[in-house]
């Protein structure tokens, strides 16, 4: 029997997962890996606060999105009023959001990150940019285009048209 090297090993599971159509195991690891990487600097920031993922998002929806409803951020997040609640306490008593009533209905509580809010969503975007940018530098804009419209075909259906136009709506 002839010994197989690593590369060949490699080559011939490539092949077999090409082979397989109904088999996307390796894209669900790469994908768990790859979030676990892409949360894993922000996730350090966040401890130096005694924050969570939870206040990331917000922080991250509020400041993409000055002025947004409560529902709205219930809507994107779809957590917990309860949930959101906890989180949204936290974030205004630190400083990083506030809260201001509605113009025309008065019981709408808008969101806006504070100087300090912003600053914080500078600080975790940082490092995820670099790496979206590390991982895009090796894409030609049509790999590009492809990559985008794979994960944006990973979001439900019925939230794709929402979730597409709330990555549009700065920095495009």
């Amino acid at each position: 029997m002839s010994e197989i090297s690593k590369s060949d090993a490699d080559e011939l599971r490539g092949a077999d997962l090409a082979d397989s159509a109904s088999d996307e195991t390796v894209f669900i690891e790469l994908l768990f890996f790859a979030y676990r990487d892409f949360v894993s600097d922000p996730d350090a920031l966040l401890q130096e606060y005694g924050f969570g993922r939870a206040h990331h998002r917000v922080v991250h929806f509020v400041a993409r999105n000055p002025g947004i409803s409560v529902a709205e951020l219930l809507d994107i997040l779809q957590i917990t009023k309860q949930s959101l609640a906890r989180v949204l306490k936290q974030l205004v008593e630190t400083g990083f959001v506030q809260q201001q009533q509605g113009a025309q209905d008065r019981r709408q509580r808008l969101l806006f990150t504070t100087e300090k809010g912003e600053a914080l969503f500078d600080k975790l975007r940082e490092p995820q940019s670099r790496r979206i940018k590390n991982a895009l530098s090796g894409l030609d804009a049509r790999d590009r285009a492809g990559a985008e419209r794979f994960l944006s075909y990973l979001i439900n259906e019925d939230e794709r048209s929402m979730a597409l136009r709330l990555s549009n709506a700065v920095d495009r």
